[in-house]
């Protein structure tokens, strides 16, 4: 699963630059103390910039620590670490560099534009980069409704040129010198979570992921779905590719586009990219259903909103939402076949893979949260029909060549375990309520019992059984609260 969060302190004042003097610049953080991280300033050092100059650093959010500001010798830089594997080795910092080994061959005026990679020390497993000092996120300009579709028909060529590293000239993208590229499958969907948990995952986990996973687990047609997406990625083309694709692996800086952070590029199914895009515009379709009208002005308010809409509510919005981006799907799909011609399936594995995106960020956004919002179980339902029914969406979608016009717009069925509110259905999608017992753990008996952190009654209606497996060789949760998923 896919997770955005921040391993640094409190976040300080964003930064704005004149470049972008009417936009908010990307959010700051307070960063891990360099004192803490020499590694970092000695790379820096033997690269040439200097150290950092203490006054002004900052980090952005992410899961892996990062500084931002400007040396000792005036440039302004970016370094961040990655994870070591268990085993002492360093595969993110390995993907990364073969990006960077493939991408020195493209010629200027790319559309696939990525911050300059200035050094890596592989064996401390930290990068340095040019700071693009002023940028905005990708998932920020989309918030503020400024991801149009001129920036998404950017960023389709900008995947496509992806796609095509090292095959204009009948080069094997492997051949280059530099890190081989990775060849190894693509780790999500994880296809043995689908059957059950592993106990070690568990006590990672909040409350609403491991009701998440309910959802998915206990929806047999989903799980079959899944395998099927899986079983045509092994026989789809491969092809360089991002293989994490978010809004906030984009950021623009001084209009142009960019696309970062390669840790987990490798030769992929293609769809994968595409989905993740169209998946990222799907997400935030569902969110814009619950989005408020207004400042919440409290965070009890900020919690409530979403619960009190009515069924004829929920379907006006959620209707209006996909109408209003998918004409921005569209215009990331033109993009991208303007640069490259996509395999005759390419499309409709794609919609799977926006099925599958749409889980994947709803088990990511669960994270902080003790039970599943009306967000998450929308999200779910989209995902649900297009993992079902892939090929019934490409022309929806407007992934087909021949689409020329916008069809009318099918959304899916929310599961609705344990909610009083009625399932939603839009635009004519059968309603499907999935109503999951418990979520499968590896090794645990499944029983449903009262978390003691979680109350049964939350807002205005249950918004999700509250779940806790007991492992046999565990004592109750509610006797060992350090042991319990939170």
């Amino acid at each position: 699963m896919t997770t955005t969060t921040s391993t640094t302190a409190a976040p300080t004042e964003a930064v704005a630059t004149a470049s972008t003097a009417d936009a908010p610049a990307l959010i700051r953080f307070r960063p891990t103390g360099l004192d803490t991280a020499p590694e970092v300033n000695a790379l820096l050092e033997r690269l040439g910039l200097g150290p950092f100059a203490p006054d002004g650093l900052t980090a952005f959010g992410g899961r892996n620590d990062n500084w931002a500001g400007t040396t000792t010798l005036g440039r302004q830089v970016f370094v961040k670490t990655v994870a070591r594997a268990s085993d002492g080795g360093r595969p993110e910092i390995d993907r990364a560099l073969a990006f960077e080994a493939s991408a020195a061959r493209l010629p200027a005026g790319s559309p696939l534009r990525t911050p300059e990679h200035l050094g890596t020390d592989r064996d401390s497993a930290v990068s340095a980069f040019r700071l693009l000092p002023g940028s905005r996120s990708g998932s920020e300009v989309a918030l503020d409704g400024d991801f149009d579709e001129a920036l998404c028909r950017e960023a389709g060529r900008a995947v496509a040129t992806l796609h095509t590293l090292g095959t204009a000239d009948g080069e094997d993208p492997d051949a280059a010198s530099g890190p081989a590229i990775d060849t190894a499958e693509a780790p999500l969907p994880p296809m043995r979570w689908l059957r059950a948990f592993p106990w070690s995952e568990v006590q990672d986990r909040s409350m609403a992921q491991i009701a998440a996973w309910k959802l998915v687990q206990d929806d047999t047609e989903v799980v079959a779905a899944l395998h099927r997406l899986r079983e045509r990625e092994r026989t789809a083309p491969h092809t360089p590719a991002h293989c994490d694709l978010r809004f906030d692996q984009f950021l623009v800086h001084d209009g142009q586009l960019y696309l970062c952070d390669w840790e987990e590029f490798r030769l992929a199914d293609p769809a994968r990219d595409v989905g993740a895009f169209v998946g990222e515009w799907l997400f935030q379709a569902t969110y814009s259903v619950f989005a408020p009208t207004g400042e919440p002005t409290t965070a009890k308010d900020a919690v409530a909103f979403g619960f009190d809409l009515s069924h004829e509510e929920i379907v006006e919005r959620g209707a209006a939402g996909l109408r209003h981006h998918i004409p921005r799907i569209a215009a990331f799909w033109q993009g991208y076949t303007e640069c490259r011609t996509p395999d005759p399936e390419l499309a409709e594995r794609a919609v799977g893979f926006a099925g599958w995106h749409l889980y994947d960020r709803l088990i990511a956004t669960a994270q902080a949260h003790a039970v599943l919002n009306p967000v998450a179980r929308a999200a779910a339902g989209i995902g649900r029909t297009l993992l079902l029914n892939p090929a019934g969406a490409v022309a929806t979608l407007r992934l087909a060549a021949s689409a020329t016009t916008s069809p009318a717009v099918p959304t899916a069925a929310v599961p609705t375990a344990g909610v009083a509110t009625p399932a939603v259905a839009i635009a004519g999608v059968p309603t499907a309520v999935v109503a999951p017992p418990a979520v499968a753990i590896a090794g645990v008996p499944t029983v449903v019992v009262s978390h003691p952190a979680v109350p049964t009654v939350v807002v205005s209606h249950p918004a999700v059984p509250t779940v806790v497996v007991s492992h046999p060789a565990q004592p109750h949760p509610a006797d060992a609260p350090s042991g319990s998923p939170r």
